[in-house]
C-alpha cells in the first residue's frame, strides 16, 4: 500500500505540470475584429531579420514590412573631436562642485555636434485589395505565438476565406497564403506602397512586384541605405495579370505570395552591397 500511495501522490503532483506542458503550445492572441488603421492592433511576425505587421483587414489587408538594416542616415562620425581634450577639465569642474559649468562645457565639447542617433524605418506596405469583401461575418484573426503564424478567417456569401502568414528563417522570405473552401473564389490585387521619397515600384526581372527605395536624411546625415522588396505570386488555377505596379489575381483556388527584402548594408561603415542581388 505504501508504494501505491507514493505512485498516486506523484501522479497528483505531476498532473498540473503535464496539463500546462500540453497547453503551452496553444498560446495565441486572437481578436474578433480587424485592426483598422491602428498600428498597435496589428499582429507582428518575423524571423529576426525581416518583419511584418499584419493588419487583418478584410477588403484591404496591409502587411507593413521592415528589415533590420533599414535605418535613416548613413555612415558618419557622430563623436565630438574635442571630447578627449576637454574631459579632464570637465572632471575638475565636477570635483570643485561647479556642476553647471561642467554641464555647459560637456554640452559644448563632449556631446556630439552632429547626429544623436538614427531612426529605424519601415520599408513600406504590401497591400492586398479584395473586391466586394466589405460585407462579411464570422470574422476571426489570431497570432499563434509558439509558431509565429498569423491567420485571418471570415465568411462571405457562405464561403470561408483564410489568410495565413509567417516569415521563414531558412528561406528568408515572408510567405502569405490566401485560400477559400470553394474553388475559384480567390480574387485580389497586390501592390507595394512606401512612405519614402520617390520610391520605384515596377517589375524586376522574373519578380512581378518590386519596390526600391532609399531611407531619409536625419539630423544633417544623408540617408543612403537602399532597399529592395521583391514579391512573387503563385496561384492554383485562376489567372494572374501583371501591370507596371500591381498584380491582379482572379478566380484562383488559392494563392501564395513570397516577399524578400534586402539592403545595400554590409556593415556600419560600408553600404556597398547589392540589395537587388541579395533580395
Amino acid at each position: 500500500m505504501g508504494t501505491l500511495k507514493k505512485v498516486i501522490c506523484t501522479a497528483i503532483l505531476l498532473a498540473p505540470l503535464l496539463f500546462f506542458a500540453q497547453h503551452t503550445n496553444d498560446l495565441k492572441l486572437w481578436y474578433d475584429e480587424p485592426s483598422g488603421e491602428v498600428w498597435e492592433n496589428a499582429l507582428p511576425i518575423g524571423n529576426g531579420r525581416i518583419g511584418a505587421m499584419v493588419y487583418g483587414n478584410v477588403d484591404k489587408d496591409i502587411f507593413q514590412l521592415n528589415e533590420h538594416t533599414v535605418w535613416s542616415g548613413s555612415p558618419n562620425r557622430n563623436d565630438n573631436p574635442d571630447a578627449l581634450e576637454a574631459l579632464p577639465e570637465v572632471r575638475e569642474l565636477i570635483f570643485k562642485g561647479e556642476y553647471k559649468a561642467a554641464e555647459q562645457l560637456a554640452n559644448e565639447k563632449i556631446i556630439t555636434k552632429k547626429s544623436h542617433g538614427q531612426m529605424f524605418q519601415p520599408v513600406g506596405n504590401l497591400e492586398l485589395s479584395f473586391p466586394n469583401h466589405n460585407t462579411y461575418n464570422f470574422y476571426y484573426r489570431e497570432l499563434d505565438i509558439s509558431k509565429v503564424i498569423s491567420k485571418t478567417t471570415y465568411q462571405l456569401n457562405g464561403v470561408t476565406f483564410t489568410r495565413e502568414a509567417f516569415v521563414s528563417l531558412a528561406d528568408r522570405v515572408l510567405v502569405i497564403k490566401i485560400s477559400a473552401d470553394e474553388p475559384g473564389k480567390v480574387s485580389f490585387k497586390a501592390n507595394f506602397t512606401s512612405p519614402h521619397l520617390e520610391p520605384k515600384i515596377e517589375p524586376q526581372g522574373n519578380d512581378p512586384l518590386s519596390l526600391w527605395g532609399k531611407t531619409s536624411d536625419h539630423e544633417g546625415v544623408e540617408g543612403k541605405v537602399e532597399f529592395n522588396a521583391l514579391a512573387k505570386i503563385k496561384t492554383s488555377n485562376g489567372t494572374a495579370t501583371q501591370t507596371n505596379s500591381s498584380v491582379e489575381v482572379k478566380n484562383a483556388d488559392s494563392a501564395v505570395i513570397m516577399v524578400s527584402i534586402a539592403t545595400n548594408f554590409n556593415s556600419y561603415h560600408d553600404l556597398g552591397g547589392s540589395q537587388l542581388r541579395s533580395a
